[in-house]
């Protein structure tokens, strides 16, 4: 597979570099980015953490924004961030043009209806496409872990949930919890999954959590003045589903702070070393 570096800037003694590649998953081009620390360079291969972006957002947000290089170059540890869903000439969008549909909202699941499944196949593409790329080309270890904001936390969660064997820990902010019973969840869950509501539960964390026998240790953090929380986040649902399995679920509600990135810049050297301290285990 060919990958197409578009741009490269040194950061804290490491690079953060963006690529394009044809995506055999999604049927389309995809880019994303990650951050090499320094180690790598000294043919180190270091462990990945996978960061899965919220609506609206690409590959760019997380790393321009929650200023997490610093302590990647210190704990030795690669970061990958995909863009949130397929794009590109021929990709269905959402005709009405909502944010929280189509384009940017790929919700990081595998869609089963027509014209959204031709592209919108992000779980694949997370899970297998894009790790197997990574492991093949660059300076990693097959150490992984994954987190994301929001509907990207969502996808980290639920992802880790269904795959165990395949990361070493998960965290998230903001995450949407309980998708089946959220506005956002259940718009795109119908647009994308049809209407059997039993089909959603495969990518919804909270119902994933209750029936979990394999542990994935999981770190989250919430805002208390998040505008989303009540409607769509629902983190009451996510801690009732770990106390049901008995979970080992770190669930922290962080007081005065929102749904933004200085609340991930706030708290993203925490959640770096909370997978570091996994990934050394």
């Amino acid at each position: 597979m060919t990958l197409e570096n578009i741009s490269a800037n040194k950061s804290f003694g490491g690079w953060h570099k963006q690529y394009s590649h044809h995506s055999a998953t999604l049927n389309c081009n995809m880019r994303f980015a990650i951050y090499l620390p320094p180690q790598a360079a000294k043919g180190v291969k270091v462990p990945v953490l996978y960061w899965l972006s919220g609506l609206t957002c690409s590959d760019e947000n997380f790393m321009q924004k929650a200023g997490a290089q610093r302590m990647a170059a210190e704990l030795g540890i690669a970061i990958v961030a995909p863009d949130t869903s397929p794009r590109g000439e021929g990709v269905s969008d959402d005709p009405q043009g909502s944010y929280d549909f189509g384009l940017g909202a790929g919700f990081y699941i595998n869609a089963t209806q027509a014209p959204w499944n031709r592209h919108y196949r992000m779980y694949d593409y997370v899970v297998k496409e894009l790790p197997e790329l990574v492991e093949n080309n660059f300076q990693v270890s097959q150490q992984r872990a994954i987190s994301g904001h929001s509907m990207g936390g969502h996808g980290a969660l639920m992802i880790a949930l269904r795959n165990p064997e395949r990361f070493t820990s998960v965290s998230a902010f903001s995450p949407i919890t309980n998708p089946v019973n959220c506005p956002w969840g259940k718009k795109a869950f119908t647009g994308y999954l049809g209407n059997n509501q039993d089909d959603w539960k495969q990518y919804d964390s909270s119902e994933l959590l209750k029936q979990a026998t394999k542990q994935v240790p999981a770190l989250v953090d919430q805002g208390s003045k998040d505008d989303f929380l009540t409607e769509q986040l629902k983190p009451e649902m996510l801690q009732a589903a770990a106390k049901h399995s008995g979970y080992p679920l770190e669930l922290r509600m962080q007081e005065g702070y929102d749904h933004s990135y200085y609340f991930i810049a706030s708290f993203i050297e925490e959640h770096l070393r909370f997978h570091a301290r996994h990934f050394e285990a």
